[in-house]
């Protein structure tokens, strides 16, 4: 119940981070763009960025733009979306995933030519760091532009790795006719996650009637249902666990009274309560579950570190996104699974130890 509990804390958490921080936990845009790469402009004001920055769980806000367009080399096409950042943005995400080269240059003074693509797609498209490529955008007249390789990247993504490339926003406001103060959108980080639907309320009520806030679990809303089934998972997991346990802890205990039941008869004869009698037993049981209990937590806390530092247990990344079973403690929880399955097993001691009312001693404490 332990490895249970901490896999899929761990697994939601991996997920979520690796979603929300290839795009943001609140996007920004204009209302009749919702959900759409190619989008109308927003602008920009000092003032309007700073109502935001105001509200108290947002980390950090930054511009951004999609654009579809070919990747074109010398044997394949492949189509792409180029994400154009902007100098606000921050780059903690794709730092995280970078395996090789650095990430792209980019200068509030100055276009930059530097890109950055994911590992899957160099493969597939056979190129390498440093490579030029020509991009083809979609767009009447289509126009293209050449870029210079400086980065990959593998965040497990499959989906999202395939097909975006991360360059200078600049070159998007070129093509769209865009001034500067001219973006896609805006991208909302925020420090706790769980407090989304409070922040949304309260972007909801900065911006303008023709600009939309969207959260990641509305846009990514497959992959959060998906997530959301693992704690279904792993209640049915726990439950199951628990029954077998109780299972156990109630047949060793009629085991023990069976056993017992000369004892039990000479304590009646010498004027025990039957109450009395059950308490010893339960007792003697709840000793059992408790050193269970720290067993198990042990065996279950200690696998679950190994698995942390050491990362013994893979996973197909194209399946999971990850490539290996994630941790998280989240203790509060494991205090709690062990608070209930404790109570759950005492109670479940109470019917078995009813029996004992049923033993008379005459019968028991006699010799044949």
């Amino acid at each position: 119940m332990t490895l249970s509990l901490t896999i899929v804390e761990g697994f939601q958490e991996q997920i979520r981070d690796k979603i929300s921080g290839f795009g943001a936990h609140i996007t920004i845009q204009k209302f009749q763009n919702r959900g759409q790469y190619d989008s109308n402009p927003i602008s920009l004001n000092r003032g309007f960025i700073d109502s935001l920055s105001g509200i108290d769980n947002i980390r950090h806000i930054q511009s951004f733009a999609y654009k579809g367009a070919v990747l074109k080399t010398d044997e394949e096409n492949q189509a792409v979306l180029l994400k154009g950042v902007g100098s606000d943005y921050n780059w903690e995400f794709f730092n995280s995933y970078l395996k090789d080269g650095r990430l792209p240059r980019i200068e509030d003074s100055s276009r930059s030519n530097e890109v950055m693509i994911s590992e899957n797609l160099a493969k597939k498209l056979k190129l390498s760091l440093n490579d030029e490529v020509l991009l083809y955008f979609v767009q009447q007249p289509p126009r293209f532009r050449k870029f210079t390789i400086t980065g990959l990247y593998n965040t497990g993504l499959g989906e999202m790795d395939d097909k975006v490339m991360v360059g200078d926003i600049k070159h998007l406001q070129k093509l769209n006719n865009w001034d500067d103060r001219q973006v896609g959108g805006l991208e909302v980080m925020l420090n706790d996650f769980e407090r989304m639907e409070e922040s949304m309320a309260k972007i909801n009520e900065q911006i303008d009637y023709d600009l939309a806030a969207t959260s990641i679990t509305e846009s990514r809303v497959d992959i959060f249902n998906w997530l959301e089934l693992q704690d279904v998972n792993v209640v049915i997991i726990i439950g199951l666990l628990i029954l077998v346990c109780g299972i156990d802890i109630i047949s060793a205990l009629l085991i023990l009274i069976l056993e017992k039941t000369r004892t039990i008869g000479v304590l009646k004869a010498l004027g025990s309560r039957d109450a009395s009698i059950r308490k010893i037993f339960i007792y003697h049981a709840a000793y059992l579950v408790i050193s269970g209990l720290i067993i198990g937590n042990l065996m279950g806390l200690g696998i679950a570190y190994l698995q942390l530092e050491v990362g013994f247990m893979k996973l197909p990344q194209e399946a999971y996104f990850i490539d290996r079973v994630p941790i998280v403690f989240s203790w509060w929880k494991l205090a709690l699974l062990n608070l209930g399955t404790l109570a759950i097993s005492i109670l479940m001691l109470i019917f078995p130890s009813s029996i004992i009312a049923g033993i008379e001693p005459v019968r028991s404490i006699r010799f044949d």
